[in-house]
């Protein structure tokens, strides 16, 4: 099980099961949203997801037509982001965990995108769209 929360700590949640697919996204939607080089982001089934408090803290926004991305209106953390097409997933951003993590990224993806003063280093496998197999 993992736990996490915003910055501020206003919205806690846990995990009750995996983190799947992590990777480390250089698009310019994920690095606007984060506000760094890339995000790193993991799968997990949506019923292993749980709120805990502060859930009317919660905000979303349409970054693009299906996919919200939700962040504490308080202190902007970005939080998760669900996809219509996949009610069975949630997307987390894995800076929110508070728990070690015990699985590991798998990809760097979109890096035809990423910023030009990145630069990747390490053994993970570096892809210009999606990971194979998504």
């Amino acid at each position: 099980m993992y736990s996490g929360s915003c910055l501020c700590g206003a919205v806690q949640f846990e995990i009750k099961g995996q983190i799947n697919h992590i990777v480390h996204c250089h698009c310019s939607q994920c690095r606007k949203a984060q506000g760094s080089s890339f995000a790193t982001n993991g799968i997990v089934n949506s019923p292993d997801f749980n709120i805990l408090s502060g859930k009317e803290q919660l905000t979303g926004y349409e970054s693009t037509p299906g996919q919200t991305k939700y962040f504490c209106k308080i202190c902007g953390s970005p939080i998760i982001s669900k996809t219509a097409a996949k009610p069975d997933q949630v997307r987390i951003r894995l800076g929110t965990i508070i728990s070690d993590i015990k699985e590991r990224p798998v990809a760097h993806i979109f890096t035809t995108s990423k910023a030009n003063w990145e630069e990747i280093t390490g053994d993970i496998p570096q892809y210009e769209s999606y990971e194979p197999g998504r």
